[in-house]
């Protein structure tokens, strides 16, 4: 194989070990029987394979359900159950309808009842009934995104501008019980940042939204800002949450991936959180520090990078990640560095994140191409599309966030 079709292999299987089906299944033995009915609400980009396989485990016990989930994530009927696609990673009309949908599902809920709640990555813009109008909730949305704030301090604003989010969602299914899975998608699994936490005490503060504000001056109606101020849910006594999956489960896969591969491999982090281009930059170093190897060696980061949009292009966090480390990796022999989210997507793109080897420079100058120019134009898609260096896995129906992996290859089969 080559370094690519290698890449490719361990993307696949790392990705196929956190898919949610068996991690629902064993959460769901936790689950005691309810008098009442039980009901299902799954969303993120996941939702549809967690609420398929809840649908699959518990055979016709739901009475209703309801699956909102990214445009092409939904892989075909699930019984009983009512599926949307919706916007991401900023709202849009399919977002409130569906949210809405799922609002007026808990106004009957009675307190034998059961609400079992599928969450995922995604679900900040996937599910929302805005206190503000949908405009500005939109460009608030894209400032956030421009600026390089990292997901808690996104989630810090949203879920005081959402009638759902910060615990308001545990509160509209009173007096019914809810039993949460979570997938989680953010480093450390903080419950109440994930999805923006519908159904989890909120543990931020309003000092702590006035502060992000003010730290990358975002422009708000006075309304948003009056909102921001108010007190948001600091206790939910109708929950039990499990968390059944994060990007720890990943790195360990992919590391397992590699080691079948015949590296040695080990896991540098799993709470990488920086700009996409230094941890570029820094797992080039890594690569270079050990060339002098004569074992092939693999190095594994999982996390969440953010983007600073400075340019007009086209591309994410991880493809911008993969590109940022070609300048050091064209002074490589048989190296490799690339970076995949695990739901499949990668920013506004068809791509789940980008691959570059010590080819990648020559490649892209061939094209007339500067990598500097190229990411300061934030414009990594369109250059790993000339290179062959896109990794396009479409939805994969999980999200535990994304891993990157240098691989410096020693042996030849």
């Amino acid at each position: 194989m080559t370094l690519r079709e290698e890449a490719d292999k361990i993307i696949k299987e790392a990705i196929t070990k956190v898919l949610p089906d068996e991690a629902v299944k064993q959460a769901l033995k936790n689950r005691k029987p309810v008098k009442g009915k039980l009901y299902l609400v799954a969303v993120g980009k996941a939702a549809w394979q967690m609420a398929n396989a809840a649908a699959n485990i518990l055979n016709g016990q739901i009475e209703k359900g309801i699956v909102i989930t990214k445009y092409g994530h939904i892989q075909g009927d699930i019984p009983g159950i009512e599926c949307f696609e919706a916007g991401h990673p900023v709202p849009d009309t399919n977002t409130f309808a569906a949210t809405q949908k799922v609002i007026e599902l808990t106004e009957g809920l009675q307190a034998d009842d059961q609400v079992l709640f599928l969450l995922s990555g995604g679900g900040s813009a996937l599910f929302e009934k805005p206190l503000i109008s949908t405009e500005e909730l939109s460009d608030i949305t894209k400032q956030l995104l421009a600026c390089g704030a990292d997901i808690v301090e996104m989630n810090t604003i949203r879920k005081r501008l959402s009638a759902v989010k910060g615990g308001k969602f545990a509160g509209l299914c009173e007096p019914a019980a809810i039993f949460a899975i979570v997938l989680s998608d953010i480093v450390g699994d903080p419950l109440d940042m994930i999805a923006s936490g519908p159904a989890y005490a909120d543990s931020s503060t309003a000092s702590d939204a006035i502060a992000i504000v003010e730290k990358y001056h975002l422009k708000l109606s006075e309304k948003a800002r009056t909102l921001l101020e108010m007190k948001t849910p600091k206790a939910v006594t109708n929950v039990e949450t499990r968390i059944t999956g994060s990007v720890r489960n990943l790195c360990l896969a992919a590391k397992e991936a590699c080691e079948k591969l015949g590296y040695e491999s080990m896991i540098l982090t799993d709470a990488l959180q920086c700009e996409a281009k230094e941890a570029g930059a820094f797992l080039a170093a890594i690569a270079k520090t050990h060339q002098n190897t004569d074992k092939s060696l693999a190095f594994i980061a999982g996390g969440e990078t953010i983007v600073h949009v400075t340019g007009k292009g086209l591309g994410g966090r991880n493809q911008e990640l993969a590109l940022a480390a070609a300048e050091e990796l064209a002074t490589c022999k048989n190296t490799a560095i690339f970076s995949v989210g695990s739901d499949g997507t990668d920013g506004p793109t068809d791509a789940a994140g980008g691959y570059c080897d010590e080819n990648t420079k020559e490649k892209l100058q061939q094209a007339g191409l500067d990598v500097y120019e190229v990411l300061k134009e934030n414009d990594a898609y369109h250059a790993l599309q000339k290179t062959g260096g896109l990794i396009i896995t479409g939805a994969t129906g999980t999200n535990v966030n994304d891993v990157a992996v240098v691989l410096i290859r020693r042996r030849f089969l």
